[in-house]
């Protein structure tokens, strides 16, 4: 494996250019996924003049094992994916967009991956929404404590019985992006299984108009 898997990988892009833009959103996708499913739900979630940039993973993986893998299993392809991340939120900023009116908004594999970036990165963001994931790390796993996520608006939406993504985690991830500083609204849904529902969607909705009209 290249020590780099994800640098140069394609961007899938929607709504006005980045130059046209007053806010964008990166959109994540889950493991054997792809931009195209991220795009449709984006249809749903996204309001008009806002820029969307939807990176493609190698070989449709962010990172090879489970997100609750020991760290150094899921290397490098979990630094190359987080380093991406960080390369797509830059040109957002370069192109005159701040941080504040951008969004990170993940599936399954890719909500990890933005709940990750978010708390290695800590500013103020225009939202993290993370449908059916949680940080990444094994049990026991401490996560950085340095800076603060400044009342960004993080949104956790899983099933209480998903067989990816531990409840636990869920509740974890959620209390640890408190204790950084984000607004979290954590939803557990019971017995929904893994995918997203109407109230997901219309929490998102909410959370993505906010930033367009910021």
């Amino acid at each position: 494996m290249s020590d780099d898997p994800h640098a140069g990988r394609p961007v899938e892009t929607s709504g006005p250019t980045l130059a046209d833009a007053r806010a964008a959103a990166i959109l994540l996708h889950g493991r054997g996924s792809n931009p195209a499913d991220m795009l449709s739900l984006a249809r749903l979630l996204l309001p008009e003049g806002m820029a969307v940039l939807a990176p493609h993973a190698a070989g449709s993986t962010w990172y090879p094992y489970s997100f609750m893998a020991p760290l150094e299993a899921n290397e490098p392809a979990l630094g190359s994916a987080l380093r991406r991340v960080g390369t797509l939120v830059e040109e957002i900023v370069a192109a005159g967009i701040p941080a504040e009116r951008t969004a990170l908004l993940g599936f399954s594999q890719g909500a990890c991956l933005a709940l990750e970036f978010s708390i290695r990165n800590p500013r103020r963001y225009g939202a993290v929404v993370a449908l059916s994931g949680g940080l990444i790390g094994p049990p026991g796993t401490a996560w950085p404590e340095r800076g603060s996520l400044e009342a960004t608006p993080v949104f956790l939406g899983c099933s209480d019985v998903d067989f990816h993504i531990p409840v636990a985690r869920v509740e974890e991830s959620a209390a640890v992006l408190a204790d950084r500083g984000a607004a979290v609204d954590a939803r557990i849904y019971p017995g929904m299984g893994h995918t997203v529902n109407d109230d997901e969607v219309a929490a998102a909705r909410d959370l993505l108009a906010a930033i367009a009209k910021a």
